[in-house]
């Protein structure tokens, strides 16, 4: 089967498509035959091995899996021994990352807890926007941030995979919703629903004197101090991303407020449970309330380059890959 292949921590560049052995799922495992890839953060940290600190994760000297990519969407080809959710034929849906990875090529094992069924009306390049992103988005807003009807809520990053969804998501609580990103996605995230929109290029939001009840932020670049700032009273941080020195900064802040019993407003990280709420996210996409933006689809051969494109922050919505 043809897989896109890394044997060393670089740019895209030291991305390779190549013909590999196909996999034969071993006992608790699906094979899966990939239709579509969806390309995230994650999978931009791994093939740079970037901070380093992921190494102790990812392979110190070189990357533990050959094969990148963790959200996919296909069809099941065959079933290892003691599998009971699914059978061949079944489209699925899934994030790989507490897996053996594998998403960018043309099949893939899974194991069974990994994978979730699609519902009837996704195709797979919108299956293939949701697992890792969507449950980023209500992880992080309902799970952690404990959204409420009718707040404030500000989405920075909006206009990547995370946004497109945590918009809805807060909407369906009736909230007022703030996106910031760059200039050339303002638009888009007008069509997403945002009901105001920062260039954060022109504008610092921490700094605008606004305040809101919760911040969902996918970059995380900015000292705790300065989204404490931004905060209501009783207002709540949630990170789900972004630069490790700012990660490690905004976990220390919160375990001190949390440990000096400053309860006014806090700063939390989310710890992400891989596929915990696709059922919810695929409700909300059958029920017409997801606005997918889909950049590409870009073909296997092209990872390299979408990868790219994804790291330099270029694309609106998700980067998508088709695969079959």
């Amino acid at each position: 089967m043809k897989a896109i292949v890394i044997t060393r921590y670089g740019s895209p560049d030291v991305l390779a498509l190549e013909d590999t052995e196909k996999p034969a799922p071993q006992a608790g495992e699906v094979l899966v035959k990939i239709h579509a890839a969806g390309v995230n953060d994650w999978d931009w940290s791994y093939v740079r091995g970037m901070p380093h600190i992921y190494r102790l994760l990812f392979g110190l000297l070189k990357p533990k899996f050959k094969v990148p990519g963790i959200e996919i969407a296909g069809v099941v080809e065959s079933v290892g021994d003691g599998v009971t959710q699914f059978k061949p034929g079944d489209r699925v849906y899934g994030d790989l990352s507490e897996a053996k990875l594998g998403g960018f090529a043309e099949s893939v094992c899974a194991p069974e807890k990994a994978l979730g069924l699609m519902t009837p009306g996704m195709s797979y390049e919108q299956a293939a926007t949701l697992p890792h992103a969507g449950a980023l988005a209500l992880q992080g807003l309902l799970d952690v941030g404990g959204i409420k009807r009718g707040e404030r809520v500000l989405v920075n990053g909006a206009g990547g995979g995370v946004g497109m969804i945590a918009v809805r998501i807060a909407k369906q609580y009736g909230c007022e919703v703030t996106g910031v990103d760059r200039g050339s996605k303002l638009e888009a995230m007008k069509a997403l629903g945002y009901d105001h929109v920062l260039d954060y290029q022109t504008t610092d939001f921490t700094a605008s004197g606004e305040r809101y009840d919760l911040i969902l932020d996918a970059k995380s670049t900015r000292a705790p101090g300065r989204y404490l700032a931004a905060l209501n009273p009783g207002g709540r941080y949630v990170t789900v991303g972004g630069h490790l020195p700012r990660l490690l900064q905004i976990l220390g802040a919160g375990m001190i407020r949390t440990m000096c019993g400053m309860k006014s407003k806090s700063l939390k990280i989310l710890a992400l449970k891989p596929n915990k709420g696709l059922d919810e996210i695929g409700r909300l996409f059958e029920a017409g309330e997801l606005k997918l933006f889909i950049d590409g689809p870009h073909t296997l051969a092209d990872v390299p380059a979408a990868l790219a494109r994804f790291g330099a922050g270029e694309h609106v919505g998700k980067v998508v890959i088709t695969v079959a």
